[in-house]
């Protein structure tokens, strides 16, 4: 049985292609592409939700195994872009952290909310007064 087993290991190996997918420079940065995902899924999200500690931990996170990636032999490109796309999007989830907290996106979007509440309240009053209009023509 062991012999079988070296066997097809030693088969998967020499194919360069399997031996790379049946390696760690393979399935980490595979098992990896969870954050990214999720982080881009989250720029879609209300500003209010994001964490500003998170967020720059993972930027941190992304930038130092960016660096790390392309420091190890062989070089691990694969790993650079998953964090290469977490640190675009962490860049982008904390410039929104910064524009809703410090920088008055939530007094923009407060004073956005109230401006379409008021168009909504004046379309009310306009079909009040057209309804008003044409039952004094009658």
């Amino acid at each position: 049985m062991a012999a079988f087993v070296k066997a097809i290991n030693a088969k998967i190996r020499s194919h360069p292609v399997l031996n790379y997918v049946c390696s760690t420079h393979f399935w980490g940065p595979v098992s990896n592409f969870g954050i990214p995902v999720a982080a881009v899924a989250d720029t879609q999200k209300s500003p209010e939700l994001i964490s500003g500690k998170m967020t720059f931990a993972l930027t941190i996170y992304s930038a130092t195994f960016m660096r790390y990636s392309l420091a190890v032999s062989p070089k691990n490109y694969l790993l650079f872009g998953c964090h290469f796309v977490n640190e675009a999007a962490q860049l982008t989830q904390g410039y929104r952290f910064l524009d809703w907290h410090y920088w008055g996106g939530r007094e923009k979007a407060g004073l956005a909310g109230a401006v379409e509440s008021g168009k909504e309240k004046v379309k009310e009053a306009e079909a009040k007064l057209v309804k008003a209009v044409n039952e004094v023509k009658k």
